[in-house]
């Protein structure tokens, strides 16, 4: 008879994430909200990236907001002015949101009305990756820079997401960035991965990034109401 038992703590929490992010996901689909979870690293421009695609956004779409930090509501000062619905998640110290915390964060800003609400994670590289927000697309900026060899060292991010957005090809010229390595490498971790190059701070190639993800939420709302149908 065993005197005690073994638990493997990750593996447990995980699992246990990982049904609470698919019942958070059943639930926006019978609501019809679809969830992008935004990550990168600290200063890759999440909040400039969003204030230039919420406006392309809400010419079809009605555009939610959580953002996440450690402290301070200065991103969610600056979302506002986008006239999206906005509310300011603060982690008490965590480096990521897992799918609990994303649902209290939804019920908080409430999710009637909506068509689209985007999750601005917790800026960094690797925790926010291995949890499972509930989020239908989870999507990064990688900025030039951080430089073209992150997918290399940072695998799980890129496998997980199924987009990256090359922030700041305005300051190519003046960093070690090759646009055609950053592919590659990135396609070795996850050959359907869709890459954007943008400008945030200019507005180039933002607008392809826009109709993309139009496309994307139009598809998942399809879905939506053929299961809702059944």
């Amino acid at each position: 008879m065993d005197l005690y038992r073994v638990i493997e703590v990750k593996q447990s929490v995980f699992a246990d994430n990982d049904a609470e992010a698919a019942r958070l996901r059943e639930t926006l689909n019978a609501e019809g909200v679809f969830l992008i979870n935004l990550m990168s690293s600290p200063g890759s421009g999440k909040t400039t990236t969003l204030t230039r695609l919420i406006p392309l956004l809400q010419k079809t779409l009605r555009v939610g907001v959580m953002e996440a930090d450690i402290d301070s509501d200065v991103d969610a000062d600056t979302i506002s002015r986008t006239g999206a619905r906005v509310i300011q998640l603060h982690t008490g110290g965590m480096c990521h949101l897992d799918a609990a915390m994303t649902g209290e964060g939804l019920r908080q800003l409430g999710t009637e009305g909506l068509d689209l609400v985007i999750l601005e994670n917790v800026g960094n590289l690797v925790c926010p990756a291995e949890f499972d927000t509930g989020a239908h697309l989870d999507l990064m900026i990688l900025s030039v820079p951080e430089g073209h060899d992150k997918p290399l060292k940072y695998p799980l991010i890129f496998q997980r997401c199924g987009a990256m957005i090359v922030n700041k090809t305005d300051v190519l010229p003046y960093f070690d960035f090759d646009l055609e390595k950053v592919t590659e490498f990135a396609h070795r971790r996850n050959p359907d991965m869709k890459i954007f190059p943008i400008s945030a701070k200019t507005g180039d190639g933002v607008e392809a990034l826009a109709d993309w993800l139009c496309a994307q939420i139009r598809m998942q709302k399809e879905k939506m109401k053929e299961t809702r149908r059944a």
